[in-house]
């Protein structure tokens, strides 16, 4: 078996600015991967960097000659332990670039075999999880505007930014918009220990699921600090990148939120969320602002979490690709039709 590979840059905008603790986003740039066998099936994957791991488009395009050398080397796209093992002796870090190659293959595996990729897992896809739709850091009266546009489309799952001088006012008008959504919050890091558990004990009254991510992933003793006075739940997103950093955050988190961007591949997702269920960790999947590329193969991880954040593809003002549908965030695996991730250019 032959196979032949490629990739291409796509520049994506947001539907509207998107900004955070650390910074405001107005487009998503995407490097989509293909892997094609000498049949003509298609894989797609793509990678959606982040500047904050030290990753951008230009060094994902940059080190993925190596990486798909890799791929047409091995020959066989179901040698997927092989090839993600050689994916990581060639290029160490960069793990959006070895996920955008690791889904590709796993949809061109799946295809293959003429399966969706949960079914390839073994999942049920009737077990499910909702995705949240994220609310970025504006002005109020605009977070307010955005918070109903978010309700008018459907979504009753929130996620809402903090890491301002006004986080209590937002979480207060986000709820005077949605009083009957699940609400969770994530601070990016914006927030020291003490002050973490002062603001935390403020926002209780406002029935939220949790807190994401409050303290610098550098200050792991800060977040155990938190973690141990928190009136809410604690998720651990920086602080955890692969399976190797669960077992340190497991006494200073209830949650683990793992993306695919962060940990390099699909099977080092599986890895982290079997990890997190021994330490006897919630799970949950979040994203970067990415394209239904990579979103697609995300959704399959579905029937595994407690929690999903994969609204990257839903905040883009246009998609080149569909993925799996998720109406009002309800990631519906049972919906899509054909084999693979679900991933298509439209």
């Amino acid at each position: 078996m032959s196979l032949e590979t490629n990739f291409e840059r796509v520049t994506m905008p947001l539907e509207f600015p998107f900004t955070i603790a650390r910074g405001t986003q107005t487009e998503a740039e995407t490097v989509v991967v293909t892997v094609e066998d000498d049949a003509g099936r298609v894989g797609i994957g793509g990678a959606g960097p982040s500047a904050h791991y030290g990753e951008t488009a230009d060094t994902v395009a940059a080190v993925l000659p190596s990486l798909l050398e890799v791929v047409e080397e091995v020959g066989d796209p179901h040698q997927l332990g092989r090839i993600e093992r050689r994916m990581r002796e060639t290029i160490e870090r960069n793990p959006a670039a070895r996920c955008a190659v690791s889904i590709a293959v796993h949809d061109l595996v799946t295809k293959q075999l003429e399966v969706p990729l949960y079914r390839y897992w073994g999942l049920d896809p009737t077990v499910t999880v909702e995705s949240s739709y994220t609310i970025g850091i504006d002005d109020t009266e605009t977070m307010r505007e955005k918070t109903q546009l978010a309700v008018d489309r459907g979504y009753t799952t929130l996620k809402v930014k903090l890491g301002t001088d006004r986080d209590l006012e937002i979480v207060r008008t986000i709820r005077d918009v949605a009083p009957d959504a699940r609400l969770y919050v994530d601070a990016n890091e914006a927030w020291t220990p003490r002050e973490a558990v002062r603001k935390i004990e403020g926002l209780v009254p406002y029935d939220l699921e949790f807190v994401e991510q409050p303290v610098a992933a550098e200050d792991p003793e800060g977040l155990r600090y938190v973690y141990e006075r928190a009136a809410l739940p604690i998720a651990a997103d920086e602080s955890c990148l692969t399976a190797a950093d669960v077992p340190e955050i497991a006494n200073r988190c209830d949650i683990a939120n793992l993306k695919l961007m962060k940990c390099g591949g699909l099977r080092e997702a599986i890895r982290i969320v079997h990890t997190a269920r021994a330490h006897g960790l919630q799970v949950m999947c979040g994203c970067m602002s990415e394209s239904n590329a990579s979103i697609a193969a995300a959704c399959h991880l579905a029937p595994l979490l407690d929690y999903a954040d994969l609204d990257g593809s839903l905040l883009l003002a246009e998609d080149p690709y569909d993925g799996v549908p998720m109406p009002g965030g309800r990631i519906d695996l049972e919906a899509l039709e054909g084999s693979g991730t679900g991933a298509t250019s439209n």
